[in-house]
């Protein structure tokens, strides 16, 4: 399998920090050019940009979860980058609320946060990104989902709901695509090793959730890395519409 990807351009949503910063890293190491895309945190941005090997790697702000914010986003990276070869959709919000607890303007508030931020705003980048990739010949497609959308969140059922629709997403357009040499995938993880989730692996809940895993542990912002690079390499075309699971068997389906 061919892991050079001279002369190819990445764009990458949520890519500041965690999971995306990993893949941008990743991608920047086999020679991509990246657009790492960031909504308000413009240090831990240039941070990640500052890190990358190669030259030519650009930023794009925007909130995500605003379709006038993606219009500017989608533009703004094909405006730089001249085209987009691979567009990976890893921008995403968590947020825990009680059902029991909050009132039914607060679950309104939440559903429709997560929902326009993890499922709108990923499907408005992508309708927008295919319109450039079938002139250009294809390219391919990579949403960032999770375990949730299969086992469900009891303390976020909006997020497994998000990602779950995700994913439908992703398969419905990958049959729709797929003439257009557009190809489409998602990733699955389970918990995963961030500097967002440090406290709670080293807090009491800690043991719990690597227990979940039979190899006693989480995963790691690497290992998603890798299969996302992975799949925006030569010879996965076949793969198209599937759903990589990076759960440590933490969840079987």
């Amino acid at each position: 399998m061919n892991t050079d990807f001279s002369g190819k351009n990445i764009l990458i949503t949520g890519a500041s920090r965690g999971i995306g910063r990993a893949i941008a890293l990743h991608f920047a190491r086999l020679k991509a050019r990246v657009a790492i895309h960031y909504n308000s945190n413009l240090q831990a941005a240039e941070q990640t940009l500052a890190e990358l090997e190669g030259s030519d790697h650009i930023l794009v702000a925007g909130d995500i979860s605003s379709p006038d914010a993606v219009k500017k986003i989608a533009d703004t990276a094909l405006n730089r980058m001249g085209k987009i070869d691979v567009l990976v959709n890893n921008a995403g919000i968590w947020e825990e609320r009680s059902l029991a607890d909050i009132s039914y303007g607060q679950w309104q508030e939440v559903w429709n946060r997560t929902m326009n931020t993890n499922l709108t705003g990923a499907a408005n980048l992508t309708f927008l990104i295919i319109q450039h990739m079938i002139k250009n010949g294809g390219g391919k497609i990579i949403n960032v989902a999770s375990r949730a959308a299969y086992r469900g969140e009891p303390s976020a059922p909006y997020y497994g709901a998000s990602k779950a629709g995700l994913i439908a997403f992703g398969q419905s357009m990958a049959r729709a695509l797929g003439r257009h040499n557009i190809l489409i995938y998602a990733v699955a993880p389970a918990f995963i090793a961030t500097e967002m989730t440090d406290d709670i692996l080293s807090g009491p809940e800690g043991d719990a959730i690597r227990s979940q895993s039979p190899l006693n542990r989480v995963g790691t912002v690497e290992e998603v890395a890798n299969t996302v690079t992975f799949l925006a390499g030569e010879g996965t075309g076949f793969l198209t519409g599937c759903v990589v699971d990076i759960n440590g068997a933490s969840y079987l389906r």
